[in-house]
């Protein structure tokens, strides 16, 4: 897979700016996987891109979610919230015809950036 047309993950001043993240690991696309191994993927790749700014999830402020099937929104909030800890980042959920590689599931974050 060649390099992506975007920045994964940019900081700019006290803000780190996460690209759509979707449940891709280790090279494989987890279409295949049950929709909560999915989100945690989408969840692990956002806590990485983070992490390479020394940045975690507990830094988020602000996320958007993009699923292709709604009736996937209770399985994303059981993972939501064993991932984020309290109080949890806003959130926004946005419903759509479809996402790149057949993904069911894609998270953008904002974190404020930990003190250098």
């Amino acid at each position: 897979m060649s390099s992506p047309p975007y920045t994964p993950a940019l900081r700019t001043g006290d803000w780190i700016a996460v690209s759509g993240q979707v449940p891709l690991r280790d090279g494989t696309f987890l279409t295949d996987r049950p929709f909560g191994e999915q989100v945690d993927a989408v969840l692990a790749n956002v806590s990485d891109r983070l992490a390479e700014h020394g940045a975690g999830l507990g830094d988020v402020v602000k996320t958007t979610v993009f699923l292709t099937d709604m009736s996937d929104y209770s399985v994303l909030n059981e993972r939501w919230v064993a991932a984020f800890a309290e109080p949890r980042p806003s959130r926004s959920c946005v419903a759509v015809a479809g996402l790149p590689f057949d993904v069911r599931v894609e998270v953008e974050a904002w974190a404020v950036a930990p003190a250098d």
